[in-house]
């Protein structure tokens, strides 16, 4: 048994829009995920990472590249991939003529699950996400909140081999997401591989093993939250709130003593530093400039500055 539960290799997929435009969502990602491990795949709006969950869990057909589940083909044996596979997607996929209990049944019985089995899950997981007092209430009443603690409920029925989760704990309070990510441990530790993403950065910081991150179709970079912050050139960020930043300004800031390198973000000039920060000298310079200083901020790299560092866009923008 291998210890890679999934290769992807040079995935491709090109959409032809009715206005003659052609979109290159992905643009040939290949990356492997660790058997047992919590896998992030992140991107801010636009990188492609819906798109490839939509390949990955057999919703959309790739133009080109390789999907290995398990060292099986995705591509060639999709109804197998999709008995061994669990999918908490974006969209509201529930069954809106059936009760919150009968989705969950009816899920445990499209994967031959145990009927007694099943009745014992559903029971427990429709109390662990507070749903018990609305189990026979049709879905089509429930809040956002509701319907997606019931996708999870749903997807976490019958033990898959590996769980997507494309932004799982979007509408769900802090409360329930803690709730989640309890049950998606417990998960975790019995043998299930999570595929995870989010735009609350707390949570690849907290969980994932490792993180690969995508922009425009292509994958930037890839490793552990501690090897990716630190392709960041220094380990302080100045954030600079002026009244006028311009290119040339950027290009002068980054050739400021002690500043490794410089970026605009949503209008902020953040400073990435060699050593600590010269409050004093970076004001005189902004008056030698003379631009208004109206914030001046300083913090240490996160995943959100690596996302910046490499793509030009705060994670927290991100769908």
């Amino acid at each position: 048994m291998s210890d890679l539960i999934l290769q992807v290799k040079d995935l491709q997929k090109t959409f032809h829009l009715k206005s003659g435009h052609v979109v290159k969502a992905v643009k040939g990602i290949s990356f492997s995920v660790e058997r047992g491990e919590i896998f992030g795949f992140l991107g801010p709006n636009g990188a492609g990472k819906s798109t490839s969950i939509s390949m990955l869990t057999t919703q959309l057909k790739p133009d080109g590249g390789e999907i290995l589940l398990d060292g099986d083909s995705v591509l060639q044996d999709p109804i197998t991939a999709r008995s061994r596979i669990g999918v908490v997607a974006q969209h509201n996929n529930l069954d809106r003529s059936l009760t919150a209990r009968e989705n969950l049944l009816f899920h445990a019985r499209y994967f031959g699950m145990d009927p007694v089995e099943a009745e014992k899950k559903a029971d427990e997981y429709l109390e662990k996400f507070g749903l018990t007092q609305w189990q026979d209430d049709y879905v089509r009443g429930f809040s956002g909140g509701m319907a997606q603690r019931l996708k999870i409920a749903r997807a976490m029925m019958h033990t898959p081999e590996i769980l997507f989760l494309d932004e799982p704990t979007t509408g769900l309070d802090p409360n329930y997401r803690e709730i989640l990510w309890e049950n998606m441990l417990e998960l975790n530790r019995k043998g299930t591989t999570i595929f995870l993403t989010t735009h609350y950065m707390e949570e690849p910081e907290r969980f994932c093993h490792n993180i690969a991150i995508v922009n425009q179709g292509e994958l930037k970079a890839m490793g552990t939250a501690d090897q990716l912050k630190a392709m960041i050139p220094s380990r302080n960020i100045l954030s600079l709130k002026l009244d006028k930043v311009d290119d040339r300004l950027v290009d002068a800031a980054a050739k400021l003593p002690g500043v490794a390198s410089a970026k605009v973000q949503n209008g902020v000039l953040q400073l990435y530093l060699e050593g600590k920060p010269d409050f004093d000298g970076v004001i005189r310079w902004t008056e030698d400039k003379q631009r208004t200083l109206q914030n001046i901020s300083l913090s240490t790299r996160t995943l959100d500055d690596v996302f910046v560092y490499l793509t030009g866009k705060a994670m927290n923008s991100a769908n």
